[in-house]
């Protein structure tokens, strides 16, 4: 094949406004676009974008194709991306306009079991799970590379329209990565891609997740907690507490019911008889 048998070099600011023709013409038709816009350098700016990128980046099975991808998503090729549950879909700008589609298998039921109970055990969280606010903690539990959110190579399944061969080309490479981009503002969408409700991570943490001991401890009485937090209770609620039992008597044995002045004037008549018998002794 000889050098001239190349399609000729078509810059990106060319190929893109080709590409933007074809999107407006799409739009008119009452198609809406949602493109992935980057200022600067940086692909992601936060944690949950970060975390989505560092974890596409430790798999080897994308490593030879992920640099053209970064180049593309950021010299504005992702003209569209939307993600939904179970799928992302995007179009991408390269000699022509690509349609991608990336198919991602929910979470089963044991992984996002497991991921509510790690979260509900940090207590240090609950307040800002209730709050509906994700502490460092729990995303650190939601985006862990093994066991967390984000979906391992064999639960990932991916199309183009590209021409290209490869199991990833740099079009699926730049839609991943603007996946990355979007979790930066909709960090929701991580759950949405993977099946999974959010909310259920605050419900978990309203739950107990131990159940304490009988304590050794005297209770505080009703009233006592309604000084200390400043409320009242349903007397007819607080359990009575059981009166001791009386001791128990031996079968024939007599309960002495003596007044206590029988008992002083007992005293009384010993005294006086103690006193006569000195009186006899020194006479």
């Amino acid at each position: 094949m000889s050098w001239w048998s190349y399609r000729p070099y078509v810059s990106v600011a060319e190929r893109r406004a080709k590409a933007m023709r074809k999107i407006e013409k799409l739009a008119k038709k009452g198609q809406k676009f949602c493109p992935v816009k980057i200022a600067g350098r940086k692909i992601v700016t936060t944690f949950w974008g970060q975390a989505w990128c560092d974890n596409l980046e430790s798999y080897s099975d994308f490593s030879n194709r992920l640099p053209r991808g970064r180049t593309y998503v950021r010299n504005g090729s992702v003209l569209d991306l939307k993600i939904e549950a179970g799928k992302v879909t995007s179009m991408v700008c390269g000699s022509e306009l690509y349609r991608i589609t990336v198919k991602i298998k929910p979470l089963n039921g044991p992984a996002w079991k497991a991921i509510r109970t790690k979260c509900g055990q940090q207590i240090g969280s609950l307040v800002e799970l209730l709050q509906g606010k994700l502490s460092k903690d729990v995303m650190a539990i939601v985006t862990e590379h093994k066991s967390g959110l984000f979906p391992a190579p064999h639960e990932i399944e991916m199309s183009c329209s590209c021409p290209d061969w490869a199991g990833m080309c740099k079009h699926l490479a730049a839609t991943l990565y603007g996946v990355g981009n979007r979790l930066d503002s909709q960090p929701e969408l991580l759950f949405t891609l993977r099946g999974v409700d959010q909310m259920e991570l605050i419900a978990q943490a309203g739950r107990p997740i131990i159940t304490p001991a009988p304590s050794k401890r005297k209770s505080i009485a009703a009233a006592d907690l309604a000084d200390v937090f400043g409320i009242e209770f349903d007397e007819s609620l607080v359990p009575e507490r059981a009166e001791t039992p009386a001791k128990s008597v031996h079968k024939g044995a007599r309960i002495s019911a003596a007044p206590k002045t029988a008992s002083r004037d007992a005293l009384d008549q010993s005294h006086r008889a103690r006193q006569t018998r000195q009186v006899h002794h020194r006479n």
